[in-house]
């Protein structure tokens, strides 16, 4: 539907042969899958009569060919693929479009579009801030003043891709602003800086009374769990000060809210972008990436970094490649997470110099060894 015709269609009035793919990474951890599988339920109840399935990249089922399938098992041809992602890095820049670029090619009568990531869009911030507000105990934003007390500490996933990292923060000071805090920052999970643990420190010598913690993630698994443990460590260690943690986003309906208007969006071609998908394969006729059959059926013409951070062995029939990243051995970023349990991409970019002047440093502070993650074979 073109964005010049009269009335822009609604996503309840999708027509028979049309159908929405929900665009996961997948996760080795169950609840994260599960979780996602809330979202696209709730999609479901709120547009019982569309057609709506869900897929992962990789790691969980079912993966995005066997929700397309289902999808055209139902009699869709026309598929309105969004990824469910906060932020633009490269799994929604690269790989999904990869996979509904060569499922397309296989199946000429079927259409697919690809829509736009969740992004900052106002139901998202809605959705934080609610969760925010709940950690706190509050229903509603309160008085100016009130929070000049606190503050926010907001945890962005953290990926080699800075306009994403960039957005983390946009999202931290609009939140701070509107809830009305009294100072704020930004860490992340992933491979850029400042780390959660080193942020966590920092903030406990800022003077404020209460911290609050508040993890930007759709979904459960280990960085939560990672997240949540420094949060017990320095509150364990800075007992004059109140720390909160704020619960992720999960199947918010503001959330929820924002898949619809992504979709709508893509049905009615009004989000005012390049459309992804031909992003990708414009870049793809320059040559800039190979299609070859792996779990996103993609290799760039340069290695990639990875994003994803759970832990993972990398027997899964396909050889990542990880672009290195710049800032790796930044004195307050993933260093300061080598040997907690962090995913093996991040250690087999680490010079063994980096490696064993944190364990020394670690070792003259007093600082217990901790089970240590083997290096990334080399593939």
């Amino acid at each position: 539907m073109n964005a010049a015709q009269n009335s822009p269609i609604k996503l309840s009035d999708l027509p028979a042969d049309s159908g929405v793919l929900i665009c996961g990474h997948g996760s080795r951890a169950k609840i994260a899958e599960q979780e996602f599988g809330l979202l696209a339920a709730g999609l479901r109840r709120q547009y019982p009569s569309v057609k709506i399935e869900y897929g992962f990249l990789e790691y969980s089922a079912p993966n995005l060919h066997m929700a397309l399938d289902r999808l055209i098992e139902q009699g869709v041809k026309n598929i309105h693929a969004v990824p469910g992602m906060l932020f633009r890095a490269t799994h929604a820049q690269n790989d999904i479009p990869s996979v509904l670029t060569t499922y397309a090619e296989k199946h000429k009568d079927l259409t697919i579009t690809y829509g736009r990531e969740l992004g900052l869009h106002d139901e998202m911030i809605a959705a934080f801030e609610m969760r925010i507000l709940e950690a706190l105990g509050l229903k509603e934003t309160p008085e100016s003043g009130s929070l000049y007390d606190t503050m926010l500490v907001v945890v962005g996933r953290g990926t080699s891709v800075a306009a994403a990292n960039a957005e983390a923060a946009k999202l931290c000071r609009i939140v701070t602003e509107n809830l009305g805090f009294g100072w704020a920052e930004t860490v992340y999970s992933g491979v850029t800086f400042p780390s959660v643990g080193v942020g966590l420190e920092m903030a406990s010598k800022l003077g404020f009374k209460r911290v609050v913690v508040a993890p930007y993630f759709l979904f459960s698994g280990r960085l939560i769990d990672r997240i949540y443990g420094y949060v017990d460590k320095v509150a364990a260690e800075h007992p004059e000060i109140e720390y909160l943690k704020a619960d992720y986003l999960k199947d918010n309906d503001h959330v929820i809210n924002t898949f619809a208007y992504r979709i709508e969006e893509l049905v009615n071609n009004t989000s005012g972008e390049k459309n992804l998908l031909i992003d990708f394969k414009e870049r793809l006729a320059r040559g800039e990436i190979d299609v070859h059959h792996h779990h996103a059926e993609f290799k760039p013409s340069h290695d990639h970094g990875h994003d994803h951070g759970h832990d993972h062995d990398h027997g899964h029939g396909h050889g990542h490649h990880h672009a290195p990243y710049r800032h790796i051995a930044h004195p307050l970023g993933p260093r300061t997470m080598i040997d907690e349990n962090v995913c093996c991409c991040f250690m087999g970019q680490f010079p063994e110099s980096v490696i064993e002047e944190e364990r020394e440093l670690r070792k003259r502070n007093g600082i217990p060894a901790t089970e240590r993650t083997p290096l990334c074979k080399k593939s």
